[in-house]
């Protein structure tokens, strides 16, 4: 099977993944996206596993509801080694360098891989290991918070392949990487 990792994330309008001190109430300026569907379980019906960085982790762990997910979840550090009892068999800590990391997941037979969080998704650009991007803007300005994107040595080409709109506000939009 060929390897591939994914992106589904939403923005604000200036390209934040979330506000300042890790918020995400710009998430809830238009509530009505909560009830349609915008196409998440058909992605998470298709990949495999996730894969995501610490910060992201705790800030999931923090939603202080069930926790979300139903496929494997690699959480990227260098310091976790285990995690407590509740997230046991859900939640694997995973370290070393991309590469590394994506070929322990592959060896597990993982190869369908969603990845989560804005320096890992940023860490996977910059190392060109991003197929796949669905990006839902929700149109607000927040001035400020964690980008969604970060400089890269060299451009990379993505193409889109579809746009959709959601309540007359909100567009998503669905890129796939263009490599020559």
């Amino acid at each position: 099977m060929n390897p591939k990792n994914s992106v589904f994330i939403a923005t604000n309008l200036d390209g934040y993944i979330a506000g300042k001190n890790d918020s995400l109430a710009f998430l809830d300026t238009i509530p009505e996206i909560n009830k349609i569907d915008t196409g998440y379980e058909a992605f998470t019906a298709n990949i495999d596993a996730l894969v995501m960085g610490r910060v992201t982790f705790e800030i999931v762990k923090g939603f202080g509801t069930e926790w979300p997910y139903k496929k494997p979840v690699f959480v990227l550090s260098n310091t976790m080694k285990v995690v407590s009892e509740e997230y046991k068999d859900k939640v694997f800590p995973i370290s070393g360098s991309l590469t590394e990391v994506l070929h322990k997941i592959h060896e597990q037979g993982y190869h369908r891989l969603y990845i989560d969080g804005g320096k890992t998704i940023q860490s996977f650009l910059k190392e060109d290991l991003i197929d796949e991007m669905i990006i839902t803007t929700i149109p607000i300005l927040i001035g400020g918070g964690t980008p969604l994107f970060s400089d890269l040595a060299e451009q990379l080409e993505f193409e889109c392949t579809k746009s959709i709109v959601f309540l007359d506000k909100i567009a998503q939009n669905h890129y796939r990487r263009v490599r020559k």
